[in-house]
């Protein structure tokens, strides 16, 4: 690497530098060939890759000129239908939508499915445990990495949609917009019947819980018995009976990104 994308890179922050492992906790004072940088606290060695706390912009132009992706890879985690995290990395899967783990959907026969449920369970079979390659493109306001994640060259997004088991997300991409009305066409899993889409799902479930929430701040930060800070959405499968006690260090947050800088984790599964 040379002293030029060195500096470069150090104007903009630090590098999202995959396949490089310094010694735990060292300093990360470089930057790698992708796209993107990021802001590296820490870099840890325990998951075998360096991450990005939070992506900052797009490096500059004398590194664009010889780039390629940042890429993340490592044995993946699954959270949900759509995301996932390798090591520490919370990365969400780019162009799609599933439906959250505690959501249902309308059936064919008049009755409701545990949609949410099935797209967790689906990419965890596929996921959970292998060895995953994540290219980077952003990330969302809740601190994720929003990656094109795929296994063997199988794009993770795309398994979901082929298998009725999400939307194409048109509010951030029109990548699977295509491969969504063939699988319309087939009324395979959540296109079956007319139902409720995710981001419905989390809009209704958010309203009612900032109603009946202190001060508006819907998000539950509880701490397990092992002392693990761990966040519930109002979407969350155990949202309803997380109970919050203020007085043993457990709160309130307002959103995602307000626990994540707090020291909370997403629960997983939903």
């Amino acid at each position: 690497m040379t002293t030029a994308i060195a500096r470069a890179c150090e104007t903009v922050d630090f590098g999202l530098h995959d396949h490089v492992i310094p010694g735990k906790g060292e300093e990360l004072p470089f930057c790698s060939k992708g796209l993107i940088c990021a802001k590296i606290n820490r870099c840890f060695t325990d998951f075998g890759l360096v991450f990005g706390i939070t992506i900052g912009m797009l490096c500059s132009p004398v590194i664009a000129q010889d780039v390629s992706p940042a890429l993340i890879t490592g044995t993946a985690k699954v959270t949900d239908g759509d995301g996932l995290t390798i090591g520490p990395v919370r990365i969400r899967l780019h162009g799609i939508d599933a439906p959250e783990d505690g959501q249902t959907c309308a059936a064919a026969n008049g009755s409701d499915w545990s949609c949410g449920a099935n797209a967790t369970r689906a990419l965890m079979d596929l996921a959970s445990g292998k060895a995953v390659t994540c290219e980077a493109r952003e990330q969302d306001g809740y601190g994720r990495i929003i990656s094109i994640c795929s296994i063997d060259g199988q794009d993770l997004s795309e398994y979901m949609m082929r298998n009725g088991l999400a939307w194409a997300y048109r509010e951030y991409s029109l990548d699977y917009v295509d491969l969504e009305e063939v699988v319309r066409g087939t009324q395979a899993g959540v296109w079956q019947a007319p139902t409720q889409t995710p981001w419905e799902f989390r809009g209704d479930r958010w309203q009612r819980a900032v109603d009946a929430s202190p001060g508006g701040c819907p998000i539950k930060g509880n701490i397990a018995r092992d002392g693990e800070r761990i966040y519930h959405t109002p979407w969350s499968k155990y949202y309803g009976r997380t109970q919050i006690n203020v007085a043993a260090g457990e709160r309130w947050f307002c959103d995602e990104a307000e626990a994540t800088a707090a020291g909370w984790r997403e629960a997983r599964g939903g």
